[in-house]
């Protein structure tokens, strides 16, 4: 195929343990409230008139006295031995200052205070800032990042609010792009997906026939042959929804997390129908269960979940489940039983046609002069249309590393040694024996294939000098 399959799996994350952040949290809000608050909090200060002032600083009450904007505030000891503070107005006394001179304090100088700055009472909206907003917003963000790490370890997909989400990819039928004509070297594949194509458009044709949708297609081929991509294709020629999950996104930590996920990804498909779910390496659940593959109480879980599915959704909505894997051996029998996985379409590597078909697929992306395509796709025998992507991009790498603003048929060649063979080693020492030994050796190659009619003719063949 022209394109490299997209990967539906997340990458992995670091995983770490998910309580500690909650007990940090605790620490956090603990050295807030022990430290922190009670040194941001002012002492509460209390109104009173001139003559209680006096009489407290006659009776040695009185520790320190602040005079500040025509207002008096002291501190002083009250009945229980605490301090206190309080606040009265200044009036005209010239002996108040004489009098504060000679009385007594229950401090340790034994004398009034004048140098202390008494504290003001704070607010109450700051109070309930401090104490309430403040924390909460801490224990918010430290939530928000533990059920992040709690995500991760639940594998892609997970969210610690809501376990049963499937977590698959939902594209709208506006979003998807890919047609039949951006898949190139799978006409047969392409022939067989048009049907389910022509019947979620006209529907009544079949149904008054007494045919019925194939609930599923199970597309099998070696890696980068495109089964993703005409998945894509049928849902975007189809223009219907689309949902796209891997397998190993079911399989999770806790046993039935995978069997809530399937039953969450096909409620959705039910009420987005017609629509298509696409299931890519569903090998990841679909394996055979007996011992020779050994026992796996979640995967198994998942997959009878998936099988009841299957069994229990109406054909006649228009839900179509495309499956992909490069491994259909592995898969169990009751999953391939007609029914579920109606139709297998085998996704071969392209053949001659095939290849320059996609070749001219992804010439169209990159700048080029004319491409003699024959010669190209005959060095490429056996590749799969991802490397066949791979290598006109190599093609147009090189072009600009030479200077050049389009692409020649020798930039795809070169390209072609260089993702099959390897970048050539230009400063590897080989003595004139070892040479010898390799032009030999190479040279046998090329005769067996030469005389080998089912073989791809030799495409070039280099000299050694000496």
């Amino acid at each position: 195929m022209e394109s490299t399959k997209q990967d539906l799996s997340k990458q992995p994350t670091k995983r770490g343990n998910p309580y500690m952040g909650f007990l940090w949290g605790i620490l956090i809000v603990l050295f807030l409230n022990g430290l922190v608050f009670p040194s941001l909090m002012d002492r509460k200060i209390y109104k009173t008139d001139y003559g209680d002032f006096i009489e407290k600083v006659n009776s040695g009450q009185v520790r320190e006295v602040m005079i500040e904007n025509k207002q008096i505030y002291f501190t002083a000891d009250n009945d229980k031995g605490e301090q206190t503070t309080y606040q009265t107005g200044e009036i005209n006394d010239p002996q108040l200052v004489d009098r504060l001179l000679q009385a007594k304090s229950p401090n340790q100088t034994g004398k009034i205070a004048f140098n202390q700055i008494v504290p003001r009472e704070n607010s109450p909206i700051l109070n309930f800032l401090l104490m309430w907003i403040l924390p909460g917003l801490l224990f918010y963000i430290i939530w928000r990042q533990t059920s992040k790490n709690i995500q991760s370890r639940l594998g892609a997909g997970g969210n610690f609010m809501s376990f049963g989400n499937s977590g698959a990819k939902i594209y709208a039928d506006s979003d998807i792009k890919t047609t039949f004509a951006d898949v190139a070297g799978q006409n047969e594949a392409k022939e067989m997906l048009s049907e389910i194509v022509n019947f979620l458009h006209n529907p009544k044709k079949y149904t008054d026939i007494g045919a019925s949708l194939p609930k599923g297609a199970l597309l099998v081929g070696p890696p980068g042959t495109g089964k993703t991509l005409i998945a894509r294709a049928v849902a975007g020629e189809a223009k219907v929804p689309f949902f796209a999950i891997s397998g190993s996104e079911f399989v999770q930590m806790f046993v039935g997390m995978g069997a809530a996920k399937v039953r969450d990804l096909f409620k959705q498909a039910n009420e987005k129908a017609p629509c298509i779910i696409f299931i890519d390496e569903i090998d990841a659940i679909g394996k055979k269960r007996d011992s020779a593959y050994g026992g796996n109480d979640e995967r198994e879980q998942t997959l009878n979940q998936l099988l009841t599915e299957m069994d229990g959704f109406d054909g006649r909505k228009g839900v179509v489940i495309l499956a992909a894997t490069n491994r259909p051996e592995m898969l169990d029998k009751a999953l391939l039983r007609p029914g579920r996985f109606d139709r297998r379409i085998q996704m071969e590597l392209p053949d001659l046609e095939g290849r320059k078909s996609i070749l001219q697929v992804h010439l169209k992306k990159v700048k080029h002069e004319t491409i003699d395509l024959d010669i190209v796709a005959r060095a490429t025998a056996g590749s799969s249309g991802a490397e066949l992507a791979n290598i006109v991009n190599e093609a147009a790498l090189r072009a600009v590393r030479l200077g050049r603003q389009h692409v020649i048929t020798a930039d795809l060649e070169e390209s072609v040694e260089t993702v099959i063979a390897g970048a050539q080693k230009k400063d590897k020492v080989i003595s004139p024996e070892e040479k010898k030994i390799i032009s030999y050796h190479e040279i046998g190659h090329a005769l067996v294939a030469a005389l080998q009619s089912h073989s791809a003719p030799v495409h070039k063949i280099t000299r050694w000098r000496n």
